[in-house]
């Protein structure tokens, strides 16, 4: 019971995922210490919320304002490039996409989660005419946006497949997850891809229906962080990317061991179960170090794959060496 009511105590300081303890209205301010920080708010962004309730944010000088995209990587692209965010936390396929189809003003600079990522394939759950992945050749894909994950993703499943066609696949932009479901079931999309977890809740109460699941190719790390241009060129002077670095490594080491605080996070302040988020708990790694980037992963393998896929549009004079900047400046 003392337990109990310890955890209690630990959780209140965080029930209401990522308050924001500044307003930026602008770009990042040095002065201020402000950050604006772009991130999905699924299960993956725990170790987050721990780095800003444990206030390892504020121990290095920093004051996130935390934005949540609920459509995913391909909307914190668009808002890199608008300036509306500093730094983003999300798909690495979407990130080199968004590079190599030149559309892009941010590099990546980290490695958030090292672990692959289960891309679950979905349809309604009255869809009695759709059983299996093969049935879904010829058929529409629901995305959240073009150059998303999802977008990226079903790509690589047509690639997988050998289905034919340029694009093998037609598209139709629904925005965010609880429209993807609804669309599968009103047949204005016939599949959609998202991670495993994350669907999961809607298999068990039968709103969609698992068709099967795709892992992202060659295992690359399924989320990395970017940082806008005019960011990286702030940083020999103000260390900033290297003090956000910093904290978010502590929040990842205090979500290791703590993990049933992590697990009654989830199911209480996200869209998951806590059996669902102690099953994903076994899956996920997150990275020891989040300043390291494997260049020869993201630029060798994962551009090649979607190159090949095509996703990326004309790799003809890309030079894949400038979507990473890894150096020990980054290094908080």
């Amino acid at each position: 019971m003392a337990a109990r009511t310890i955890l209690a105590k630990q959780l209140s300081k965080i029930r209401r995922p990522l308050e924001s303890p500044c307003a930026c209205r602008k770009l990042y301010s040095t002065a201020a210490g402000c950050l604006k920080v772009g991130y999905v708010p699924e299960h993956f962004s725990t170790p987050l919320f721990f780095a800003q309730s444990e206030g390892y944010y504020q121990d290095v000088g920093l004051s996130p304002e935390f934005k949540p995209f609920l459509t995913g990587t391909g909307d914190m692209i668009k808002a890199l490039k608008e300036k509306n965010i500093d730094i983003a936390v999300g798909l690495t396929e979407g990130w080199v996409a968004g590079l190599g189809n030149r559309r892009a003003e941010y590099k990546i600079v980290g490695t958030y989660v090292q672990s692959p990522l289960r891309w679950a394939i979905s349809t309604g759950d009255n869809r009695e005419d759709i059983q299996s992945i093969a049935e879904l050749q010829g058929k529409r894909f629901g995305v959240s946006r073009l150059g998303s994950g999802s977008y990226v993703m079903a790509f690589v499943l047509a690639r997988q497949q050998g289905w034919p066609g340029n694009p093998p696949v037609s598209f139709n932009i629904l925005g965010t997850f609880k429209n993807l479901r609804a669309t599968v079931r009103d047949r204005e999309a016939d599949a959609f891809m998202w991670e495993y977890f994350t669907s999961k809740k809607y298999y068990d109460n039968h709103e969609i229906k698992y068709i099967g699941s795709i892992y992202t190719p060659i295992r690359w790390p399924s989320w990395t962080i970017t940082a806008a241009d005019s960011l990286i060129n702030t940083e020999p002077k103000t260390k900033t990317i290297g003090k956000f670095f910093s904290a978010v490594n502590k929040g990842i080491q205090h979500f290791r061991t703590n993990p049933e605080k992590a697990v009654d996070y989830i199911s209480t302040n996200l869209d998951y179960t806590a059996e669902d988020a102690r099953e994903w708990m076994k899956t996920v790694n997150f990275a020891d170090d989040v300043s390291v980037v494997d260049r020869s992963v993201i630029i060798n393998k994962t551009f090649n794959i979607l190159h090949d896929a095509n996703v990326i549009e004309n790799a003809e004079g890309v030079d894949t060496k400038a979507f990473v900047i890894d150096t020990p400046a980054f290094r908080g």
